[in-house]
């Protein structure tokens, strides 16, 4: 059994800093990445995840550029983190080897190897490289309401036979009720549980995102990840104050200092954000398809352009199974409800 999984307590990764980075069109600058992770780290939060939101080497024009590069971020960061861990996402076929080598000469801690639900076969060499590199792994299955709650745990095997020590399910589109969750983090742990961990990363579409989490909680899971006011895409992650008070009376204590993250929240996070997250006919329509939560502004713009209902996009691109990754779909889609809404209209 790994270190990691003989410690039975709650650990939390906030995400404002990578996640919440969607809702403000990964704009984060140094110094407010220097502010807010300082904060977090003297509340006691167990990791802190920073830098492009779709993870390293995301900064293009597909999944928007940041203001910032990812080792400005991380630079920032990692001056000012002295407790926590400094986490990084990594997406295969996204990111490289050579970001994954530069995260680690950063000072990242741990890295999040990502992929959908059912292709974790191709993170074993990331896996394997984040291992030699010196940095923890854990594994993030996307989109999980995509499958079943048995393929869940094969592909968490693989991850873990891979060198991960701990594997998330990473519910994208906020399509996940809480018997999902248990179904799946119980699929989890009866296969690799006192190998690894399993934890969740939960949105907030179907506003169940802290009822997940703790769901998740309730049947062995360890690891969770939220982020300060609920930052991110769409409708939101799971927002970490109420969880952190939630899981406190429960009687599961993070310990972490409550009253940092709500200041926190309130007086630094919330002011950076335009559109606060919420949900809404878009954010609520995300979860309901099943779409994934960074699908958001390129629905919204493709329907300003082409005119078009953004709802219908959401809905046309869930029924296509559209994963995160395919952003270019959403035009395709827009596109072909406009021909079919002027065809009507002839």
């Amino acid at each position: 059994m790994s270190e990691a999984a003989n410690t039975h307590g709650i650990r939390l990764l906030d995400s404002t800093l990578r996640d919440g980075s969607h809702g403000i069109r990964h704009r984060y600058t140094p110094q407010q990445v220097e502010l807010i992770a300082g904060k977090l780290d003297q509340a006691g939060v167990h990791s802190i995840g920073v830098g492009h939101g779709d993870g390293l080497g995301a900064s293009s024009i597909q999944y928007m550029r940041s203001l910032h590069t990812d080792d400005e971020l991380l630079t920032a960061a990692r001056r000012v983190i002295k407790r926590a861990r400094l986490a990084v996402t990594f997406q295969p076929g996204i990111g490289t080897k050579q970001q994954l080598e530069r995260a680690a000469g950063l000072g990242a801690d741990l890295v999040r190897i990502a992929t959908h639900c059912t292709e974790a076969d191709i993170a074993i060499q990331h896996i394997g490289l984040s291992r030699e590199l010196g940095m923890d792994v854990h594994g993030d299955l996307m989109m999980p309401h995509m499958t079943t709650p048995e393929t869940i745990a094969r592909q968490g095997r693989i991850m873990v036979d891979a060198g991960a020590t701990g594997v998330h399910i990473m519910d994208s589109a906020g399509a996940l009720t809480m018997d999902d969750v248990k179904a799946r983090i119980v699929a989890m742990l009866a296969e690799f549980g006192g190998e690894a961990e399993a934890g969740i990363h939960a949105h907030q579409n179907l506003s169940l995102a802290v009822a997940n989490t703790v769901a998740a909680v309730e049947e062995g899971a360890t690891l969770a990840d939220a982020c300060l006011a609920g930052a991110g895409a769409g409708a939101g992650n799971c927002p970490i104050e109420p969880l952190v008070a939630v899981l406190d009376r429960i009687g599961r204590p993070t310990g972490i200092d409550l009253w940092e993250l709500q200041d926190l929240a309130d007086f630094v996070v919330r002011p950076i954000f335009d559109r606060p997250p919420t949900v809404d006919r878009l954010t609520l329509t995300q979860g309901f398809a099943g779409v994934p939560g960074s699908f958001l502004l390129h629905a919204v713009r493709a329907g300003e352009r082409f005119g078009v209902d953004p709802r219908d996009i959401l809905v046309e691109v869930g029924r296509r199974k559209s994963v995160g990754g395919q952003e270019d779909l959403i035009i395709e889609v827009a596109a072909q409800l406009a021909g079919e809404q002027h065809s009507k209209e002839a």
